[in-house]
């Protein structure tokens, strides 16, 4: 059961950064100020976050999407809009960052639980 939770925290990680990029890209163009860019980005990830989290939430747990997302959605939002408004950047491109970037992100929520959750001093 604890593997299929994993798979599924791995897919809610992609799924959320596809749900933030998405949107970004469809927006977010080559020659926006990175700035202006950047607050559109995190302002959507956010939203993106906030929806899916509340659904995810309680099919694999608050803390896996919570923190997660959170990270995925406010930096991945400001990352995923200062890319498209530095370079053009196909869709096929947008889409496998943010899912390598859903997935970096949560593995390492995954690993800091760990180390919250181990025994200090053996």
């Amino acid at each position: 059961m604890k593997r299929f939770l994993t798979l599924a925290e791995y897919g809610a990680g992609a799924l959320v950064a596809l749900a933030t990029a998405i949107p970004i890209h469809a927006l977010v163009h080559p020659g926006w100020d990175v700035a202006l860019a950047m607050l559109v980005g995190g302002v959507i990830g956010m939203a993106s976050h906030a929806l899916l989290g509340s659904v995810l939430g309680a099919l694999i747990g608050m803390f896996q999407v919570m923190v997660a997302g959170s990270l995925i959605g406010m930096y991945g939002g400001m990352f995923f809009a200062m890319r498209d408004a530095m370079q053009a950047v196909s869709w096929t491109q947008t889409n496998a960052v943010a899912i390598v970037f859903g997935v970096v992100v949560v593995a390492g929520v995954q690993l800091y639980d760990r180390a919250l959750r181990s025994r200090v001093g053996g």
